[in-house]
């Protein structure tokens, strides 16, 4: 039997399967399809036509337009049907026809998308994703498996992030880029192949990041990918200069992190 609340409003018209948990709050609209395996926390709405299935768990207050699927199975030659999960943090906003799939049993199982999140008309999140808080991702953005997306990322109408690729945290990716390598923390990246641009200037001044502090975020940048050596030896020669300076030791720790792709630049990719 499915554990519904009192307070839940759920349409006639609508598919509630046995076993799922419905919390205090929930709207389910018309045609909407609730599968048995599912979570809906206090206060989170289904407008109408919205799929919610597998091993789904979705945070309170969330909004999930029509069209939607989430919890569909991964999209992935390698899944066997084993059971594997999604979790959708609160406030998070799911427009038409968006779609996330749950994890793969290879990878640990678990596609994770934090708090706050917008998620624009058919944008897609994949299979082992893990996606943070306050993050935009706007119409037709695709996620490939594995992808990290940290907090406060911006990604632009129709750009596409490769498979296992890191974007740091307030990155902003341009519309129709093509993010085939890790986008650094604050890093701004346009085009097809993308290449980083700089930094994402306006959205640390946004975030309230003092003006001097960004000056030397763009020193410690400059350094980086100017410098006589290898981006990451650049990067490890100044950590000591910037011990004091977040959001560069950030940059930097984001660098020496272990990843399967490599790091984008300003040249990376480029033809010619």
């Amino acid at each position: 039997m499915s554990t519904i609340a009192e307070s839940a409003r759920i349409h006639p018209m609508a598919v509630v399967e046995d076993g799922a948990v419905i919390g205090e709050g929930v709207k389910i609209g018309p045609f909407c399809h609730v599968g048995p395996h599912v979570v809906l926390h206090e206060n989170v709405e289904l407008l109408s036509h919205a799929v919610v299935t597998g091993r789904t768990v979705i945070g309170k207050g969330t909004r999930i337009f029509p069209m939607a699927v989430i919890g569909g199975d991964p999209q992935s030659v390698h899944h066997g049907g084993e059971e594997t999960t999604l979790s959708v943090g609160a406030n998070c906003t799911m427009r038409e026809g968006v779609t996330m799939n749950t994890g793969t049993a290879d990878f640990g199982g678990q596609t994770i998308v934090g708090d706050n999140n917008l998620f624009l008309a058919n944008s897609h999140v994949a299979h082992d994703c893990k996606v943070g808080n306050h993050v935009i991702m706007s119409n037709n953005v695709m996620l490939a498996g594995h992808v990290v997306i940290e907090d406060r990322v911006i990604l632009g109408g129709g750009s596409a992030v490769h498979q296992f690729t890191r974007v740091g945290r307030q990155a902003f990716v341009g519309g129709l880029s093509a993010v085939s390598y890790d986008v650094i923390p604050y890093g701004m990246l346009n085009g097809n192949p993308g290449l980083l641009s700089g930094l994402n200037v306006v959205g640390m001044t946004r975030a309230g990041v003092d003006r001097a502090v960004i000056h030397r975020v763009r020193r410690a940048y400059k350094s980086i990918f100017e410098g006589t050596a290898s981006v990451r030896e650049n990067a490890a020669a100044i950590r000591d200069e910037y011990a004091d300076c977040e959001p560069v030791v950030q940059i930097l720790d984001f660098i020496a992190a272990d990843s399967d792709r490599a790091l984008s630049s300003p040249t990376r990719g480029q033809k010619g």
